[in-house]
């Protein structure tokens, strides 16, 4: 299909602008009248450029979304028309871009799962499976409210991680400033003044000094060379699947951070876990979908052992006991699990206590950090002030009267 970028007026008389793909402009037109809409004018565009000027769909969007279906299908609305009325009421215009192409691929014979699939971009590989699974067990408003709750917690989390980071943040670019206005301004004046005195100066006061000097005449260097290591470092990280792996393995390992990463993932990965298998989903096929939502190598590879090892004939505890990765509370329940017959519920208690555990650990983190940071800018300036005034107390010191 082309793409296009296309102005269109709606019912009021309203200018929308958006950007749609169509196989001709004759095709163009036709989806935006099904989208109750005129075309005025309309140009053929790159890939590149569709993709700067649009406005991404976002996890709200995919929970309003999950909601809506789960509304509709609960009240006995067939699926197609909860989708139209979607697409109708929305003022997203690549959503309802993506739900006008949904609904084209339903009336022509499609499956929703299968017409869902065709945007991997939006639906990823778990959503799409979690809403075949519902189609064929005929609970397909359960998947979505399931869905919708379960994107309200990663929208949440994702929430409390920015809250944590931004207050380590503001003091990084505080005390920043700060290095840089006493190393370029005030340090080098008084540095003058002490050499003037004539003494020979300790060795944390020449230190001060020299840092002084480099940021004077080399400051451009200083702000540039962590942007280029950290633009190097993704570079490397991109194409070194060795050196991703290990920085993976080293994120797990990290202190304090580490372990709250470690008990989102695995969060992440019961909650997900559980969802599927209750929706019928088999265990391989569950955890084939769990390396995906890992978004850690190391787990993916441990989940991708385990599957090999319950393939070969292993019960889920024990695949899961030898990969050496997963706690021994995540066994413990797995094993629990299997022994009631009720996977699921098991893998729900492990998704509720690592839920609980990562809200303390991460108020845990933040009171840390405040202090931490506090401790840090203290020892900066007790270090610039002790260099500088402690030649000008010796050398009064030293002054008979």
């Amino acid at each position: 299909m082309k793409q296009f970028l296309y102005r269109a007026m709606d019912a009021s008389g309203e200018i929308v602008p958006g950007n749609m793909d169509a196989l001709n402009a004759p095709d163009l037109e036709a989806r935006l009248r099904r989208m109750e809409l005129d075309l005025i004018d309309y140009r053929e565009t790159r890939t590149r450029e569709i993709a700067l000027g649009r406005r991404p769909i976002t996890r709200k969007d995919l929970i309003n979304f999950s909601f809506h279906m789960e509304q509709m299908s609960s009240a006995g609305v067939p699926i197609l028309d909860g989708l139209s009325d979607l697409r109708d009421s929305i003022d997203h215009p690549r959503l309802r871009e993506v739900l006008t192409d949904v609904v084209e691929s339903i009336e022509g014979g499609l499956q929703l799962s299968d017409a869902l699939a065709a945007y991997p971009e939006v639906f990823d590989p778990t959503f799409t499976s979690l809403v075949r699974a519902g189609e064929q067990s005929g609970k397909v408003n359960e998947v979505f409210a399931n869905l919708a709750e379960s994107l309200k917690w990663q929208d949440e989390l994702a929430a409390q991680a920015r809250k944590v980071l931004a207050y380590p943040a503001l003091v990084a670019v505080i005390v920043t400033g700060v290095v840089f206005f006493l190393m370029i301004y005030l340090v080098p004046q008084l540095t003058a003044f002490i050499r003037n005195m004539g003494q020979e100066l300790p060795l944390h006061t020449r230190a001060l000094i020299a840092v002084s000097n480099a940021f004077v005449h080399y400051w451009y260097l200083i702000l540039a060379l962590p942007l280029l290591a950290w633009q190097g470092a993704r570079w490397w990280l991109r194409h070194s699947e060795r050196a991703a792996y290990r920085f993976d393995a080293f994120k797990l390992r990290s202190w304090p951070l580490g372990a709250v990463l470690q008990k989102i993932i695995l969060a992440r990965i019961a909650t997900y876990f559980a969802l599927m298998y209750a929706s019928g989903i088999t265990v391989l096929e569950c955890i084939r979908l769990s390396e995906g939502i890992a978004g850690n190598r190391v787990v993916a590879t441990a989940l991708r052992r385990a599957g090999q090892l319950i393939g070969e004939g292993r019960t889920v505890a024990a695949a899961f006991q030898e990969t050496g990765i997963f706690p021994p509370l995540v066994v413990r329940m797995l094993r629990v699990g299997e022994t009631t017959g009720a996977l699921d519920g098991a893998l729900r208690n492990v998704a509720y206590f690592y839920n609980r555990e990562v809200r303390e650990q991460i108020e845990r983190v933040q009171a840390m950090i405040e202090p931490a940071m506090t401790v840090i800018l203290g020892l900066l300036l007790g270090w610039i002030m002790l260099s500088v005034l402690g030649p000008i107390y010796d050398t009064i010191s030293s002054i008979r009267i």
